[in-house]
């Protein structure tokens, strides 16, 4: 064979590599799929006016029920979507003229402590209520995602004429069509009553659900053997979070806080924020809990701040931070675990025991919601047992 047929075969052979190489890689590529997690994005509207003390109280236990019934939510290949929530007052007579009355208390968060302190702080105070305002202010000025899959929803409480105001709510309603946002209304008050007021506007507000709820209902706190164990785990899993980055001791802090304010009001709340807690998927605490933190991200503590560490973890090796990580994460996984499995018996022990005494009840704001978020979120292919 001479030189010439010699570098034709190597050169073949080469370029043959190349291409095999190219095209494996493209098959590579072509078949890695990226995971989309989709969203549940939900604004809530609330009258603070001077009649709104009873629903101001059932919204603060309702954020933590909210949140429970759209932690169970899920789409193709089981995948969990994430939470956002926004919180809007409105009526309330010391703000902003311009802004017709309306207030923004949180944009879009996962955030769900500072959420619940924000409402554990709401007081109310005599005003006009402009439903389209807030509407329009919340759909202009919140940050919503535009993909479809999402489902985007706003539910709106107050007791005043729904058409109050300068902006009109045919236009709000409109701005939530072209945004794929479904507008629920809330109504404080009797059902022949809301619709004297013009609460059930549905058409115009992109498929939403009118209801009624009577605002000064108590929900029901029936006692179970399973809530003092319950309340125990619930510290338990507070043990296990471990605080780093500048902000993490306040964030901790804010925990107790927050899980001190949930009990006072009722012991009811306090376990049902308990039970949101122990679901990883919407509570979690990555930005300033080292245990969420190295789950997220493997390589979480190579790359922590020493100096953003409390002092009893600053002078522990690398090492000797994943052991500890590693043994937090596990008694947190038994926490969540009797967490899931008492709630799982408190919540029979109590549908037992209304059977038992089955009377005629209103509807409150924590009951009407979840039932409304069962039944929206199928329209966007995702299921809630």
């Amino acid at each position: 064979m001479n030189k010439n047929s010699k570098l034709a075969i190597i050169f073949t052979v080469v370029i043959t590599a190349i291409v095999l190489s190219a095209f494996t890689k493209s098959s590579v590529q072509t078949k890695r799929t990226v995971v989309v997690q989709p969203k549940i994005q939900a604004a809530i509207l609330l009258d603070v006016s001077g009649s709104m003390d009873g629903l101001i109280e059932q919204a603060k236990a309702q954020l933590w029920n909210m949140v429970s019934t759209m932690g169970k939510a899920k789409c193709g290949n089981d995948i969990t979507p994430q939470i956002e929530i926004a919180l809007y007052e409105y009526g309330r007579s010391t703000n902003d003229v311009q802004a017709g009355y309306v207030k923004q208390l949180s944009g879009f968060t996962s955030d769900l402590d500072s959420l619940s302190k924000i409402l554990f702080s709401l007081k109310t105070n005599g005003g006009d209520e402009y439903c389209g305002h807030v509407i329009k202010s919340s759909l202009n000025e919140l940050g919503w995602d535009a993909a479809p899959e999402n489902y985007k929803v706003i539910f709106i409480a107050g007791n005043e004429d729904f058409l109050q105001g300068n902006v009109k709510y045919v236009d709000a309603c409109a701005l939530a069509k072209q945004k794929g946002v479904i507008v629920n209304t809330i109504y404080c008050g009797s059902r022949s009553q809301g619709i004297i007021e013009h609460w059930n506007l549905l058409g115009e507000c992109g498929n939403g659900s009118f209801t009624n709820i009577n605002q000064n209902d108590k929900i029901d706190d029936i006692p179970t053997p399973y809530d003092s164990l319950l309340i125990t785990m619930n510290g338990s899993l507070n043990n296990t979070y471990l605080a780093y980055n500048y902000t993490g001791s306040a964030k901790l802090q804010e925990v107790v806080v927050v899980d001190n304010m949930n009990y006072k009001m009722s012991k009811s709340a306090a376990i049902k924020r308990a039970k949101v807690k122990a679901n990883s998927k919407v509570y979690n605490n990555a930005t300033w809990d080292l245990v969420d933190a190295k789950e997220k991200d493997k390589n979480a503590i190579a790359k922590l701040d020493r100096a953003a560490l409390p002092d009893s973890l600053q002078k522990k090796s690398n090492d000797e931070l994943e052991k500890l990580v590693e043994e937090k994460a596990k008694q947190r996984s038994v926490a969540q675990k009797q967490i899931e499995e008492l709630n799982a018996k408190r919540d029979a022990y109590i549908a037992t025991e209304k059977a038992k005494n089955a009377t005629k009840s209103t509807s409150n704001m924590e009951t009407e919601v979840e039932r409304i978020i069962k039944e929206q979120a199928k329209r966007f292919n995702m299921t809630i047992q």
